[in-house]
């Protein structure tokens, strides 16, 4: 799997397979000119992302352009990224339960979240 998500192309059909998705879920949804939007603002993203090979930051969102730094710059950009997800979480269960309602799904997202953490560490702790 690491061979494919090093190549220039998995980005960008990543991009074009998750519009395909969107529009799917949309259109079933009735907003069939919401996903023709949703599927062109991703496919243009997976074409910048295809053909801004020059830049070393896109070659490292890309995959091509890996290296150890670009890794940790991306478990760094990761966890800040989980940390404000959590957070913002944690702030919506807070109000939505404030307003006496039972803080669906976002307390759900929260349990999966420290479950994930939990068997994280413990694999990591397995390991090594």
């Amino acid at each position: 799997m690491t061979a494919v998500t090093k190549t220039k192309w998995f980005m960008p059909l990543f991009c074009v397979a998750l519009g395909v998705a969107v529009f799917a879920a949309q259109w079933i949804g009735g907003d069939a000119s919401g996903g023709l939007i949703s599927f062109a603002v991703l496919a243009v993203f997976g074409l910048l992302i295809l053909v801004g090979g020059r830049s070393e930051t896109v070659r490292g969102l890309r995959g091509d352009g890996r290296d150890e730094r670009f890794r940790a710059m991306d478990v760094t950009a990761t966890a800040i990224a989980g940390l404000v997800l959590i957070v913002t979480l944690i702030i919506v269960w807070l109000v939505e339960v404030a307003r006496g309602r039972d803080g669906s799904p976002y307390g759900q997202l929260l349990a999966v979240a420290g479950i994930a953490y939990l068997v994280g560490i413990a694999l990591m702790r397995w390991r090594g």
